[in-house]
């Protein structure tokens, strides 16, 4: 036998084969072949940068190359890439619960880059003036809720929104819509009032509040239920907030989240109705003449230019996300963190005064109890409602869980780290889909009992056991020596697994605001209504007074959103 042919033959076998593999190695791990574009979108806390790697009008690759989302938010972001890759294009992608504007912007910015790759490019002529009947500025709630009004009622609209998505704060609203009198309430066997409504709303805002705003959002809170469930909008699952009497905060089936349902329903709305929405497009000032508003100065990536109209709606939200504002006007908030979104910055203070507005309750600025400290995270006031209760490090309770949001706020302040840890158990979980949001982003700490709890939260077992045992009794008995009402504990909390979340005070709501009446029209400083000139939401003040009840918030919106687009239309007309 010829040992030497056989070791050539070996030789070139095993080179043959290695050079195989080579080539499958470098066949898995050369990036495939098309030509590379990129695009912008505009996330949560800044613009989202994307790249994709297009062959044969299909995406085949792609990657985020920077953003400034938090890091519960990065996932989703990198889920929206992997989903457009996989399905080749940027149709229908996901949006990922719980990171509403982050999977938008990032979907925002894939669109942008395929449309790149189709030979589509961004306009670059100088933008120009333009006219119309009523131009709203702001894009949250209430902008797109007055914008969709006025549209169908047969005027000229253009919806300016600063930012590249919609929704503003509205896009973080859990809790629900505060309505009382309503035909949910009825068909659920719900016992409310106007009258009772109101009463807790006064009561909430420690008599500040203006009475009649409130007066007109009470008496208008069923009416806007049933025009949005109109829409589009699932609003038939009613609980209980803070400071509220009776059940009356309305809200998707299960207790979903309502806010990014809501921005759903009306951007869906205000896209069939036909509104001139432009992103991307920052208000700069009201023009006046004779005494009157005649249109507004637009800053846009097109260039500057004018918008002429008959009516200006100010829906532009709060100063929530502006700290050096919010310090200016409370100096002990400073170095508070803030659950705003960063749009929410208070640019119509500045025009505002040039146009002779007068603002009130400026100094009343809320913190919400139940945030994830660092992270700027609300945990809805839901989770209380439900069942929910608060320990500090010691594993007690030092508080009713239902207190306002002001009153805990100062009690978790004055606790040990200044945070405090929200308790609860599968029963509550299985009561409320928001949880199920939060869980996903890795909140929540879970154990199969309430000694392993403690033990992971740092507490002392033998207390927080003690005070889950206490609570069942509580709750059982329906007298807790700390206040919290027997209607106001639904669970007794032994149903395993439990859960916990650290919690603290953060920046939440600024109630102050221009000062408008019950039709919505802005206030000049001596009372007197500015011609043309409306507004609703957050930018606005004198319905919350010197707190918000949650779930006013929304009910705020919806109904001065819609008051102040019939305002206008009646104005103009």
């Amino acid at each position: 036998m010829n040992f030497k042919k056989i070791n050539a033959v070996a030789s070139c076998i095993f080179l043959a084969v290695s050079a195989m593999a080579i080539a499958i190695v470098l066949s898995c791990t050369k990036k495939p072949a098309g030509e590379t574009f990129t695009g912008i979108g505009e996330g949560n806390n800044g613009k989202i940068e994307v790249s994709i790697t297009v062959n044969n009008g299909k995406i085949v690759d792609g990657k985020v190359v920077s953003e400034q989302e938090t890091d519960f938010a990065k996932p989703a972001a990198a889920k929206v890439m992997a989903q457009a890759v996989k399905n080749g294009n940027a149709d229908n992608l996901d949006i990922v619960s719980g990171a509403t504007v982050t999977s938008k912007g990032t979907a925002q910015a894939i669109r942008q880059a395929l449309a790149a790759s189709k030979g589509a490019v961004a306009k670059t002529e100088k933008a120009e003036d333009t006219s119309c009947d009523i131009v709203v500025i702001g894009a949250g709630g209430a902008g797109m809720t007055a914008a969709y009004r006025a549209k169908t009622q047969g005027a000229n609209v253009i919806l300016l929104e600063k930012k590249g998505v919609v929704g503003g704060n509205t896009n973080s609203a859990t809790g629900g819509l505060n309505a009382s009198e309503t035909v949910i309430q009825k068909k659920l066997g719900i016992e409310d009032s106007n009258e009772q409504y109101f009463q807790d709303t006064m009561k909430g805002g420690y008599n500040k509040n203006d009475p009649t705003l409130v007066r007109t959002m009470v008496n208008n809170s069923a009416a806007i239920v049933d025009y949005l469930i109109d829409i589009g909008a699932d609003l038939t699952d009613v609980g209980k907030m803070a400071g509220s009497t009776n059940k009356r905060t309305h809200r998707p089936q299960g207790g979903a989240a309502v806010g990014p349902h809501l921005v759903k329903v009306l951007s869906a709305a205000i896209e069939s109705a036909g509104v001139d929405l432009r992103l991307n497009s920052k208000c700069t000032g009201i023009i006046m003449q004779d005494g009157k508003a005649v249109g507004v100065t637009v800053s846009s990536e097109a260039g500057d230019y004018k918008i002429s109209a008959k009516a200006v709606i100010i829906a532009t939200g709060g100063f929530g996300a502006n700290p050096d504002l919010v310090v200016s006007y409370v100096p002990s908030l400073k170095g508070f963190g803030t659950t705003n979104h960063n749009g929410a910055t208070g640019d119509a203070i500045e025009w505002g005064k040039a146009i002779g507005a007068d603002f009130v309750d400026m100094d009343q600025i809320q913190t919400h109890p139940t945030v994830v400290p660092g992270k700027g995270i609300m945990i809805t006031e839901a989770v209380r409602g439900n069942g929910a209760i608060i320990v500090n490090r010691d594993g007690n309770r030092f508080c009713s869980e239902m207190s306002t949001r002001d009153v805990m706020s100062k009690a978790i302040l004055e606790q040990k780290g200044g945070t405090a840890f929200l308790v609860f158990d599968q029963a509550v979980r299985e009561s409320l889909k928001a949880i199920e949001g939060y869980a996903k982003k890795g909140l929540l700490t879970e154990a199969p009992t309430v000694a392993e709890l403690a033990k992971k939260l740092g507490i002392p077992e033998n207390a927080l056991v003690k005070t889950l045992s206490d609570y069942a009794a509580i709750q059982k008995s329906g007298k807790d020596p700390i206040g919290r009402k027997a209607s106001e504990m639904p669970l007794p909390l032994e149903k395993a697994p439990y859960y916990a979340v650290e919690v603290g005070p953060a920046v939440h709501h600024t109630m102050g605001g221009l000062k408008i009446d019950a039709k919505a029209e802005v206030l000049n400083t001596k009372g007197q209504p500015i011609p043309g000139v409306f507004a609703a939401g957050e930018v606005t003040g004198g319905v919350h007074g010197g707190n918000r009840l949650g779930g006013n918030a929304i009910a705020d919106i919806e109904v001065f959103g819609k008051m102040a687009a019939d305002s206008a239309l009646a104005y103009i007309k």
